[in-house]
């Protein structure tokens, strides 16, 4: 694992909001800054989908929205692409199984860098942390509209057997989380839960935001 403490990364990982032009029905900047009043920890811009922002435009937008997370004090994630996060100084990337491995990714952004990895089974969560992740994401714990290539659900089965293995770095539950389930993968053992559409397509981004923390205690 890199420099930056495990504990840190435990903290911002609560409440982790993924979001994209493609998830947002007004601006995407409106929709992070109601987000952000509303109590999230973490952001991670996902411009990935038909209809998704390309080229100077993506750029663009990514900058709005790190200029606002740096104004509130939330990292920002970018997924997947790796220039753009060299090309913006975010604070980190998150990454599939079919990316570069988070040693290679490690060596382009450097010691400070907040690298999370996807995993889908214990042996990937495994080399993923001998990479070098700062996190991982787990799931999908349930079904999921979000991602249309997503893998076949998990529930918090998986969690639960990293936690019994001794596995103990920070851990992200994502796929389906909703208010009402949203608990359950924390007690399996998740440090925090990422969730796209239950906060980006809500009729109040805010106050679907605030509870969330208000069900989660955080």
């Amino acid at each position: 694992m890199s420099s930056i403490h495990a504990e840190i990364i435990r903290k911002h990982l609560k409440l982790y909001f993924i979001m994209g032009s493609i998830n947002c029905q007004r601006h995407p900047v409106d929709v992070l800054s109601e987000a952000i009043a509303g109590g999230i920890t973490l952001f991670q811009y996902r411009e990935k989908g038909p209809g998704a922002l390309k080229g100077q435009a993506k750029l663009e937008l990514a900058q709005q929205l790190l200029k606002l997370c740096r104004e509130h004090h939330i990292p920002f994630i970018v997924n997947d692409d790796i220039n753009l996060a060299i090309a913006i100084r975010a604070d980190g990337v998150h990454v599939g199984q079919d990316d570069e491995s988070a040693s290679i990714i490690r060596k382009q952004l450097g010691s400070h860098a907040i690298i999370g990895v996807s995993a889908h089974t214990i042996s990937e969560a495994e080399q993923a942390i001998q990479d070098g992740a700062n996190y991982l994401g787990i799931g999908p714990i349930y079904p999921t509209q979000s991602k249309p290539d997503a893998k076949a659900v998990l529930g918090t089965r998986l969690i639960q057997k990293l936690r019994i293995k001794g596995i103990d770095i920070p851990l992200v539950g994502i796929g389906g989380i909703t208010i009402d389930n949203a608990a359950d993968v924390i007690q399996a053992g998740a440090d925090g839960i990422s969730v796209i559409s239950a906060i980006a397509s809500a009729a109040s981004v805010r106050n679907a935001t605030a509870l969330f923390n208000q069900n989660l205690n955080i």
